[in-house]
Parts: structure tokens; C-alpha cells; sequence
């Protein structure tokens, strides 16, 4: 358990940093918390690389108990609009991680046998894909209106121009798809830090 614990402690820290900064605009589109979040595919690499797909579970699954705690913490917060937490966003968090996660877990451990950077990139674009379908779906589409009928989300429905330039769409939309552009450059940027860690921490397979 020891060595698993600076991947348990990244995954936390990245857990509860991503909840914070959620609450902080950047522009019109993104919160903070979309340049903080998707390092955690990063952690999960990483420990699938050096230690396997078992380790990798075992970080993801903690970072999964942190963001439900989050989760409860920030429903008992009240904003200037309500919790800063909603059953619709801590439902939609933690559903999208866990999926996401244990997604890329798998996608990596597939390709781990190809070029070094082919199972962490693919396996994360994947992922984050998934994280941000699910998570802002359950959050914000009136489809799923039904989980907390009394969570007024119309503002999120919206229609606007696509991120500000394209088709008209659903507000939550432009937000998905403005998360989802981060997420994906996010994934080319971790490439530097994934090959330093794995090189440091396991010379033999980097």
C-alpha cells in the first residue's frame, strides 16, 4: 500500500482541487476546475504503467470516496443561489469519474503493449470523452430533469450559439464541448509529465 500512496495522494489532491475551483469562471465557458480536473487520468496512467491495472483501481476508487465526500460537503454549503453542490452535479461527478476512469483503465491496459505514448493518449481521450458526456448530461440536460424535479436548470438549457460561434444549442452543450477542448489538449500536454514520472519511477517499461 505504501508505494500506492503518492498516486492515492495525488488523486485526492486533484479531486478536491477540481471541486474548488469548479466554482470559478474562466471566460464565458470553463470553470478552473477543467484545467485541474483531467490531471487525474494522468495519476491513473501513471500507476497503471508502473504498477498495473489492479493499483490503478485501487487510486481511482479513493479518488471516487474524496469526491463523494466533496459531493456532501458542498450540498451542506449554501451559496448565493443555493448549495454549491446539487444532488444533479454530485450524481453526474462521481458517475462520470468512476466511468471515465475505469474506462481508461481498461482502454490503457489493451494497449500498453504498443509505442509509450499511444496507450495514455488514446485511453485519455476516451476517458475524458466519456467524463464529460456523462457529467454534464446528468447535471444539466432537461432529459434528466427527473433525478431533482425541484433543481431549476433551465438557464443551462438555453439556446445559444455553439461556444459562441456555432450552431444553436443548449447552454450545457457549449460547456461540454468548451470542457471536452481542454480535456483533449490536456491529454497531448501530460504526455511530458506521464514519460518523466514513468521513467523516474520505473526506468524498464518507459
Amino acid at each position: 500500500m505504501n508505494r500506492f500512496l503518492p498516486g492515492i495522494l495525488a488523486m485526492a489532491a486533484i479531486v478536491v482541487a477540481s471541486n474548488i475551483l469548479v466554482q470559478f469562471l474562466v471566460g464565458d465557458w470553463l470553470t478552473w476546475g477543467a484545467f485541474t480536473y483531467p490531471f487525474a487520468f494522468l495519476v491513473t496512467d501513471v500507476m497503471n504503467r508502473v504498477y498495473g491495472p489492479a493499483a490503478a483501481r485501487r487510486v481511482v476508487a479513493a479518488g471516487f470516496v474524496v469526491g463523494v465526500i466533496c459531493s456532501l460537503i458542498g450540498t451542506q454549503i449554501q451559496g448565493e443561489f443555493g448549495p454549491y453542490v446539487t444532488l444533479r452535479i454530485a450524481i453526474g461527478s462521481g458517475t462520470a469519474f468512476l466511468v471515465a476512469q475505469m474506462m481508461d483503465i481498461a482502454i490503457f491496459d489493451r494497449l500498453r503493449r504498443g509505442v509509450w505514448w499511444e496507450a495514455p493518449l488514446v485511453s485519455t481521450i476516451v476517458g475524458s470523452s466519456l467524463d464529460t458526456a456523462i457529467f454534464f448530461s446528468i447535471a444539466f440536460a432537461a432529459q434528466f430533469a427527473f433525478i431533482e424535479p425541484l433543481n431549476d436548470v433551465s438557464w443551462a438549457n438555453e439556446a445559444v450559439p455553439l461556444v459562441g460561434i456555432g450552431p444553436m444549442a443548449p447552454l450545457w452543450v457549449s460547456l461540454a464541448a468548451a470542457d471536452w477542448i481542454v480535456k483533449v489538449a490536456l491529454s497531448l500536454v501530460a504526455l511530458v509529465p506521464f514519460k518523466a514520472i514513468v521513467t523516474r519511477l520505473s526506468p524498464k517499461i518507459a
